[in-house]
């Protein structure tokens, strides 16, 4: 007899940087409403908010939240894109680095004023948005995300990843 092949999911992984992390909040909630079929469709190899044991290697959709601060956070972004196929960024701190960017535009006298906190946490002289760091391949945005645009944007890349729905009998 032979072995059922197992169903094709797609792989992805949840990551956040530099926000409050309400994507996060919001991707979460979702699950109340779509946990059955997702279990179905998602391999979740990396999300800290849902699971201890992460892995980041070959993911098919990396969804990115938050804007890049420092030099550390940047490295880890490009890491996440070398092993990612696609990578999606999620609310308005991925994709116009504000409102976590509104230091980019502080006077002098308050740039020197928060200095010493920079230094301290060796945050950068810039925030950045993610398309700045790495190439982007679609975004979802708001703050929070539009969880429409969110579960639009899912529903592609499954297609694009050649994922099927079971179909409901």
């Amino acid at each position: 007899m032979a072995k059922a092949q197992a169903k094709k999911k797609l792989r992805i992984g949840w990551f956040s940087f530099t926000c409050c992390e309400d994507s996060t909040i919001m991707m979460t909630e979702l699950m109340n409403d779509h946990f059955f079929e997702w279990k179905e469709l998602l391999d979740i190899r990396h999300a800290k908010v849902l699971k201890t044991k992460n892995s980041l290697d070959s993911l098919d959709v990396a969804f990115v939240e938050g804007a890049i601060s420092s030099v550390l956070q940047a490295e880890k972004l490009k890491k996440i894109r070398s092993v990612s196929k696609k990578l999606v960024a999620i609310g308005s701190c991925a994709v116009t680095g504000f409102p976590s960017a509104q230091r980019n535009l502080f006077d002098q006298a308050t740039k020197e004023e928060i200095q010493p906190i920079l230094d301290r946490f060796r945050y950068a002289d810039k925030v950045l948005k993610l398309d700045e760091v790495v190439p982007v391949d679609a975004i979802v945005p708001g703050c929070p995300m539009d969880t429409e645009k969110f579960l639009e944007v899912l529903d592609q890349m499954l297609k694009e990843f050649g994922i099927e729905r079971r179909s409901k009998e």
